[in-house]
């Protein structure tokens, strides 16, 4: 993985962790309190597939 992909990996990744950690757990996840950090969340995921997919279809092209 090139270091342009890690980087962005570890933001989605610590994008999650702070807002997994704000989450209001004692009410329900889809709670109008808790809706804008589960579209965060959807969003960070989101953006690791398309980080993965991007990996990949650059690996495609390498000829070794």
């Amino acid at each position: 993985m090139q270091k342009f992909y890690k980087v962005f990996l570890v933001l989605f990744i610590v994008f999650i962790a702070i807002n997994l950690y704000a989450l209001d757990w004692q009410s329900e996840v889809l709670s109008e309190d808790n809706l804008k950090f589960v579209f965060s969340i959807a969003s960070a995921v989101i953006g690791l597939i398309l980080l993965f997919v991007l990996n990949t279809w650059s690996k495609i092209g390498v000829k070794r």
